[in-house]
């Protein structure tokens, strides 16, 4: 017997406005399907959070590309509909082997929706049902408080993604409209407004339903500002808006107010925590009471694992590329009156989340969000400590990574520590993508440091694999380096007695 699909609704954002059969099919499913963009953050899954639970299944459906151009022989239509097909392949496994599968949509599966092409693939081979939802255009009429259509009015519900011309004629033919899929389209769909005569009739909402919410005229906008997850609404001409109030706010809702006008939460905060490098033990008690205090985890998905449950917070995990998205959902999460944690491993503020939070912050937007950073223990103090006292004297703390800075500056760096002669700390030394930076720096170092040099090679400090080696500088063999791996570069002064590891506190007098 096969498993049921089921394409589930959630509502424009509020997880309050999933409906009771959303919720229970969410419960009660063996496998969660969602879609995201490449940085792994799904806001259908972050919406659902609340009504999850342990052991299920969770299919994250990547998409290979958004907007951009892509070298697929079939373009952007086939690039999209080979990744269709594959993510069909996927459920229909799960159903195959009697699984019931629920994939997440936000708003109404059926209403712009990705769910549609599950559904077009599945549900001629699978039993199917469809579980509508709240769609964005009633959730933005509701924070609005204005009425889409009365009596005999025509509603029209337009992409963004049409020509500037069919959009002019179409809202110019039409009483009431909802514009969707703005983002890179804000533009030409004000300008659509303003050539049907209709721009100061228009009014703009931002995540309708959530924290997040922003309501403005439309005209007010400033294109830059505007994410793909907003629309344009031009509400029933009937109901003057100066006879409509916005909901939660007593002010009336019309033309000449503020260009934000938001419908606030109590106040939260943003808390970046550092887990340190691994496990309870590695935690320091301040972060422990931070992170039980949480309303929200957020986080890259190997740390935000390492945190145990608590049933009452929601967990927002993603990708390791995303952490400025990472920072603004975090913070629009507080601005909801939300408690977020933002864990790193080792110390936040130490190549991970505590600047990129810090950094978003400084945005108008975020200006009254509190943010603090709770410090943990570095990579480089656990491996130091497992090899002795490398770091006893001056040292250097370097990245290889040339993800956020070209490899000329990180060479340079390395130069100058090196004729410095301070002992490197050297975080991000290889991936599977980067493998030629071990080389080339410890053949930079040999420039300067004597072949025997020790180097301390930790590798999963704290965890299950952990393993500490010491071989000379010219041993050094970047084949058996990767990202779980801290190196730490002797200075001139470093010595090795009976296999630990020490800088003296002193230097020679020259």
């Amino acid at each position: 017997m096969t498993g049921k699909l089921y394409g589930v609704g959630l509502g424009p954002g509020d997880p309050e406005l999933v409906t009771v059969k959303a919720a229970r099919l969410i419960g009660a499913a063996d496998v969660i399907a969602y879609h995201a963009a490449r940085h792994g953050r799904s806001i259908a899954r972050s919406v659902a959070a609340p009504y999850l639970r342990e052991g299920q299944i969770e299919e994250l459906l990547v998409y290979p590309l958004t907007t951009e151009t892509t070298d697929h022989p079939g373009g952007y239509q086939g690039a999209m509909d080979e990744f269709y097909a594959d993510a069909a392949a996927r459920l229909a496994a799960h159903l195959d082997a009697g699984r019931d599968v629920v994939v997440l949509a936000e708003g109404d599966p059926l209403f712009y929706g990705s769910y549609m092409h599950m559904h077009k693939r599945l549900a001629h081979r699978f039993p199917a049902e469809v579980v509508p939802g709240v769609t964005s255009v009633s959730g933005a009429s509701a924070a609005l408080g204005r009425p889409l259509v009365e009596r005999d009015e025509v509603l029209t519900i337009l992409p963004g993604t049409l020509d500037a011309e069919t959009l002019a004629a179409r809202l110019a033919g039409t009483d009431a409209a909802a514009v969707m899929k703005l983002g890179r389209t804000f533009a030409k769909v004000r300008n659509a407004f303003d050539r049907a005569g209709k721009l100061d009739d228009a009014w703009y909402v931002e995540r309708a339903s959530t924290g997040a919410q922003r309501i403005a005229p439309l005209a007010d906008v400033d294109p830059t500002t505007v994410p793909y997850f907003s629309l344009a609404l031009l509400p029933s001409p009937a109901t003057p808006a100066e006879d409509c109030v916005l909901p939660g706010t007593g002010a009336p809702a019309a033309v000449g107010l503020p260009s934000v006008v938001g419908v606030p939460g109590p106040r939260g905060e943003v808390v970046v925590v550092g887990l340190g490098p691994a496990g309870r033990d590695w935690l320091t008690p301040e972060a422990s009471a931070a992170l039980a205090e949480a309303d929200d985890l957020v986080g890259y998905t190997p740390y935000v694992a390492k945190v145990p449950v608590n049933p009452r917070q929601r967990r927002h995990s993603s990708d390791n590329r995303v952490e400025a998205e990472r920072a603004e959902f975090a913070l629009d999460l507080a601005l909801s009156g939300r408690r977020v944690a933002v864990v790193s491993s080792g110390d936040p503020g130490v190549f991970a989340m505590a600047s990129a939070v810090l950094e978003v912050a400084t945005g108008e937007r975020w200006r009254d969000v509190p943010v603090r950073v709770l410090p943990g223990l570095t990579a480089a103090q656990a491996v130091a400590s497992r090899a002795g006292a490398p770091l006893g004297h001056d040292f250097c703390v370097l990245s290889l990574s040339d993800y956020l800075k070209p490899w000329e500056v990180i060479a340079g760096r390395l130069e100058a520590a090196a004729r410095a002669d301070l002992v490197l700390a050297i975080y991000n030394p290889a991936s599977k993508t980067r493998t030629w930076q071990v080389e080339r720096a410890r053949d930079l170092l040999l420039e300067h440091r004597s072949p025997d040099t020790p180097v301390v090679i930790g590798r999963d400090v704290g965890g299950a694999q952990e393993s500490i080696r010491v071989v000379r500088l010219a041993d050094l063999d970047p084949t058996t380096i990767d990202m779980r791996c801290l190196l730490i570069i002797g200075s001139s002064q470093t010595k090795v007695h009976d296999g630990v590891v020490f800088t003296p506190r002193h230097y020679p007098t020259l």
